[in-house]
Formats: structure tokens, C-alpha cells, sequence
């Protein structure tokens, strides 16, 4: 049997639904290190407030990590899809026309995980926003500039 690309294997058994919680990963297109510049993480930061102002997801947690980011959502008026697609062209959009260039910015598709109980809700929510420290980029959390969590 022939194997399919690691992207497509993302999208199967994917569902979205309204009032659910997810946490999403996507990555930057050969994992370059965009991000490191904060200034153009925050670009990538206004499409999560844009698509929160949209009414397609609610934004709980996020960290933008130099060449991917996490976000934790919950879905309202999107599905997991249109709101991967608005949220990594928009991003792609300004991100690109800052830097001068084009193409591709992410990878193709992008990793969901449902989050079925509450109680797991703010240990992912930590989990999110401990990435930084974990990958040695800071000491402390609070000297990395592109984080958020609802909680904090």
C-alpha cells in the first residue's frame, strides 16, 4: 500500500466543532527561524486577536516559537481548516511583504489535538506557554515576548 505524505496523514480523522478546544502547531516552511525576530512574531500574534475579533476561534494560550507556534483555541464560528487557512495566509501576507520577499511561508498542513476534559484544560494551557524556557530560549518565562494565556 502506498504511504501518503506525512501532511495529508494530519488531516484524517479530523473534526471541527463549534465550542470544542484545540491545540494547534504549525510550522514554518524548512523550520527557518523567522520568529527569533519578535517584531515579526507579533505579526503572526495580530492574526490570532484578528481571528478572535472575527468570532472564528477564542484565543486561551499561545507561544510563537522561532520557527513554529502553538495555539490553544476555542473553535466558534470556523472550522479547524478555514481557520488554519485564515490564520497562516493572512500571517503569510504581512509577514512576507515585511521581509520583502514571497512564496511559501508555512509547511503544509498543521497539527490539531481536541482537548476532551477541562481539567486537562490549563495543564496544556502551561504546557503551551512552558515551551520557551523548555527549549533554553529563556530562563524565565516572563522575559519571552511572544506568549499569552487567558489565565494569566
Amino acid at each position: 500500500m502506498p504511504t501518503r505524505p506525512h501532511g495529508n496523514r494530519l488531516r484524517t480523522g479530523r473534526y471541527s466543532r463549534s465550542s470544542q478546544i484545540y491545540l494547534l502547531t504549525a510550522v514554518v516552511q524548512h523550520r527557518e527561524p523567522l520568529f527569533a525576530d519578535w517584531r515579526i512574531g507579533r505579526l503572526l500574534v495580530r492574526q490570532f486577536q484578528r481571528a478572535q475579533e472575527d468570532d472564528l476561534a477564542r484565543s486561551l494560550a499561545w507561544v510563537v516559537m522561532p520557527e513554529h507556534f502553538h495555539w490553544l483555541v476555542e473553535l466558534e464560528r470556523s472550522t479547524l481548516p478555514g481557520l488554519m487557512l485564515a490564520t497562516k495566509s493572512r500571517s503569510a501576507r504581512a509577514i512576507n511583504a515585511r521581509l520583502g520577499r514571497c512564496g511559501r511561508l508555512w509547511q503544509k498542513g498543521f497539527h490539531d489535538r481536541a482537548i476532551r476534559h477541562e481539567k486537562d484544560l490549563q495543564a496544556v494551557a502551561r504546557y503551551v506557554v512552558a515551551n520557551p524556557p523548555r527549549a533554553g530560549l529563556v530562563k524565565r518565562l516572563h522575559d519571552y515576548p511572544l506568549w499569552d494565556a487567558i489565565w494569566l
